[in-house]
């Protein structure tokens, strides 16, 4: 089985992963510094919100438009590129007097650009490592962006204290200068994976395509569903124990640390199939435990081992990539992360109008029981005994192998 030290001898595997790490970092840095001078001028805990996770929002509408140029773009110019962008506008952000409205626009842009940006990134991932390595190299990418979120907001309220909100905000448009220069001397100069011209009507048809293959759709559906909705339970943790939140991130944290190691690096091939769907349901079991508002320490321990359960994901990428051809695998890995971060931002905001309307606890235990009840639906329909995609009947060659580059179908 390989090992995490043998990615870093893979050519051009060490600057993509670097890229990605000084993204993250530039990411954090300037949207901490960016939504605590948004709230300074505004006073408002909304728009200071959504300074900070907007961007995030916004990939939806890039997964709609721009990622059919994901793959038809060479991928050290795109990541270059973008990555200048993203510098250039941030320093923009951090003009004195910007009007409020200009902020969210450049935001807006910003998002379009990223959605377009973790295609080209994942793609080129899946194009730089064997298929077999994948799951290893998504694992130890999450875990590097984990750790310079950590940092970066670390260091981002560092600055904004020594320094000022703006300083921190031009500090993240250098991340994203260092990201750039990464790009361009470290990696390669591939061709694009897939010809013709990018457009938003090649961006739907392939999107209609990607999703009307049965086996795929249910890839998609457990990406974004389950997965979105524990999120949402942990968007309660600081209403549900102000005093406590930060211990329960920090677990979720390390949960989420376990199991991508364990699942990257450990699981054997003959059990990672039948192991995605108990995994994504260990997402949900514990949560249903803060419905009658448990002490501290288990606490603690149960949204540890429901992080463990995010190690699925990258199970569910497997059988991805097992089922879309490499030309579209940018445009479907970045329809999966933006898709991702859309049902994730959705599930907040629900999670958000549960807990106003009954309380934290209600809201997380809701949330988790529809997490577990999604997870049970897709299983059986994985199965061949579920209405949601194909059973016996209708499965076809979408269930043993890639989708046809041509009609679309298994």
């Amino acid at each position: 089985m390989a090992r995490y030290r043998d990615l870093f001898r893979t050519p051009e595997f060490t600057p993509l992963f670097l890229t990605g790490a000084a993204h993250s970092a530039a990411q954090t840095v300037a949207g901490l510094g960016l939504a605590t001078l948004v709230y300074r001028v505004t006073g408002s805990p909304f728009l200071s919100a959504l300074a900070l996770f907007g961007p995030a929002l916004a990939q939806l509408a890039g997964a709609v438009t721009l990622l059919s140029a994901a793959d038809r773009l060479p991928p050290r110019a795109a990541l270059g590129g973008i990555a200048l962008f993203f510098a250039a506008a941030t320093a923009v952000l951090a003009v004195p007097g910007l009007p409020t409205g200009a902020v969210f626009a450049i935001l807006f842009a910003e998002g379009l650009a990223a959605s377009l940006g973790g295609g080209v990134r994942y793609g080129l991932l899946d194009e730089i490592l064997p298929r077999a390595s994948y799951p290893l190299g998504r694992s130890i990418v999450n875990m590097a962006t984990g750790v310079c979120q950590i940092a970066g907001f670390a260091t981002g309220g560092l600055l904004v204290v020594l320094l000022s909100p703006r300083g921190a905000v031009l500090a993240g448009a250098g991340c994203y200068l260092l990201a750039a220069l990464l790009a361009r001397g470290g990696l390669g100069a591939r061709p694009p994976r897939a010809g013709g011209r990018a457009s938003v009507a090649e961006t739907w048809r392939t999107n209609r395509r990607l999703c009307s293959t049965p086996a795929l759709r249910r890839c998609y559906l457990a990406l974004w569903v389950p997965n979105g909705l524990i999120v949402g339970c942990e968007s309660l943790f600081v209403p549900y124990a102000p005093e406590r939140a930060g211990l329960l991130f920090a677990c979720g944290a390390f949960g989420m640390l376990v199991g991508d190691t364990a699942v990257g690096r450990f699981v054997p091939t003959r059990l990672r199939g039948r192991l995605r769907f108990p995994l994504q349901a260990l997402l949900a079991a514990p949560f249903p435990l803060f419905a009658l508002d448990p002490p501290l320490p288990l606490a603690l321990g149960a949204v540890t081992v429901s992080a463990i359960g995010y190690g699925a994901s990258l199970l569910h990428q497997e059988r991805l990539m097992a089922l879309v051809p490499e030309e579209l695998s940018g445009h479907a890995l970045g329809l999966h992360a933006s898709g991702m971060l859309a049902f994730q931002g959705v599930s907040a905001a629900l999670a958000g109008a549960l807990a106003q309307l009954a309380s934290p606890r209600t809201g997380m235990t809701l949330l988790a029981v529809a997490s577990l009840a999604v997870t049970y639906v897709l299983a059986r329909a994985d199965a061949g005994g579920g209405p949601v995609g194909a059973g016996p009947a209708d499965a076809g060659p979408a269930d043993a192998g890639p989708v046809d580059a041509e009609s679309g179908r298994g």
